[in-house]
């Protein structure tokens, strides 16, 4: 079987001084390629990294061909159009690292770095970089959080929160847990999937006493995108972390050549149920540059949906297909006879557009909203 490939340096002498100019050459899954630093940042592409652990599980998953183009890099990379910031983050940014998109959720940023960065990342401005999009400076967020009663969770991301120090985990919660009107801690990681031997450390379980011993509920939001991701070290952990009272969600991006296929996602939600992991998100893949190659065009989507859906039993049914649009969280409902495609907002920063059922004319090979055409209800609103 086909092993993980690395980046090498090009051992040619360079011919100039300028370091965008340098080149080397990267193994791509296609093949080897000499590229400069010049074309990979003019192009985005996310740096190179991937955890021994991770090599290992997916290449003896027997679906590396499948699980390898989720960390390795693809010459379709260069040819991917989109935008770096595609749900409209730097505009809902209320503090440098904090988002307020949704009235009840708050989104920190803590990191940002990965175990192992995704190719398909839609934060990849952020990751892997030195980026000033991430909290630096938590009393300025706590002071926001303060006086923003309306607000009842915080969603602790980056990155990947787990890449951190326990100690600084818990410098995140000195500002977080002293507000009665947060209920929930979440955490969002890959780290289960890619480094899960980072939830054997006996520190963590003092972490999310405290959250508990705060009158709040601790959540672990995995990102397994595919049942050969999950490892029996991922079950272990899960399992251990239950015992103490955390709660598990799931989510999963829909990705081109990975899991397109309903099969592979009914088991995935399935062997989730199983160990305790609820299905939460099934996302659209979103338009992002240097990763909208992954992206399943929406009537694909929607037949997978539905082949998930008759596989599983009826308790097993707990996710949503959500597109994570700039407008809002849109659950994907059905294509109907009349060649609409029928979405309903999950989550709208417009309290009144939430739970609000619409439709725009289905163009084929379309993959997101803004590839339907909106029609205007004669008052300047688009639908």
């Amino acid at each position: 079987m086909k092993t993980t490939q690395t980046i090498q340096n090009k051992t040619a002498p360079l011919t100039s001084s300028d370091p965008r100019l340098s080149s080397r050459v990267i193994n791509f899954v296609e093949g080897a390629r000499a590229v400069t630093r010049g074309e990979l940042e003019a192009n985005n592409i996310t740096r190179y990294r991937v955890t021994r652990f991770y090599r290992e599980q997916i290449i003896n998953s027997d679906y590396y061909d499948q699980l390898k183009f989720i960390v390795e890099p693809s010459l379709e990379e260069f040819e991917s159009n989109g935008k770096l910031d595609t749900s409209g983050e730097h505009d809902n940014t209320v503090v440098p690292g904090f988002q307020h998109k949704y009235s009840q959720t708050g989104l920190l940023l803590a990191t940002d770095r990965c175990a192992s960065y995704c190719r398909y990342c839609f934060r990849k401005r952020i990751v892997g970089k030195d980026s000033d999009e991430i909290a630096a400076d938590l009393g300025k967020i706590a002071q926001y959080i303060e006086h923003h009663p309306e607000m009842t969770n915080v969603l602790v991301s980056g990155g990947d929160p787990f890449v951190l120090s326990t100690s600084r985990l818990h410098e995140i919660l000195d500002h977080l847990l002293p507000f009665p009107h947060l209920t929930s801690i979440r955490f969002g990681t890959k780290a289960l999937a890619y480094a899960p031997k980072r939830f054997e450390d006996s520190t963590l379980v003092a972490l999310f006493k405290r959250i508990h011993d705060a009158g709040k509920t601790a959540l672990i939001v995995t990102h397994f995108d595919h049942f050969g991701e999950i490892s029996a070290d991922a079950e272990r952990n899960i399992s251990l972390l239950r015992a103490q009272g955390v709660q598990f969600l799931n989510q999963s991006v829909l990705l081109a050549k990975v899991n397109d296929d309903p099969g592979i996602l009914a088991e995935t939600f399935a062997r989730c149920h199983q160990i305790g992991v609820r299905p939460y998100y099934l996302f659209q893949g979103r338009p992002v540059k240097g990763a909208s190659h992954f992206q399943v065009p929406l009537r694909r989507g929607l037949e997978i949906t539905r082949g998930i859906n008759q596989r599983l039993s009826g308790i097993q049914k707990t996710f949503k297909y959500i597109m994570s649009h700039y407008t809002g969280k849109i659950e994907i409902l059905d294509l109907g006879a009349d060649g609409r495609v029928y979405m309903r907002y999950h989550q709208n920063k417009v309290q009144e557009k939430i739970g609000k059922i619409f439709s725009r004319q289905y163009l084929e090979g379309a993959c997101w909203l803004d590839d339907l055409p909106a029609l205007s209800d004669g008052n300047g609103a688009e639908y």
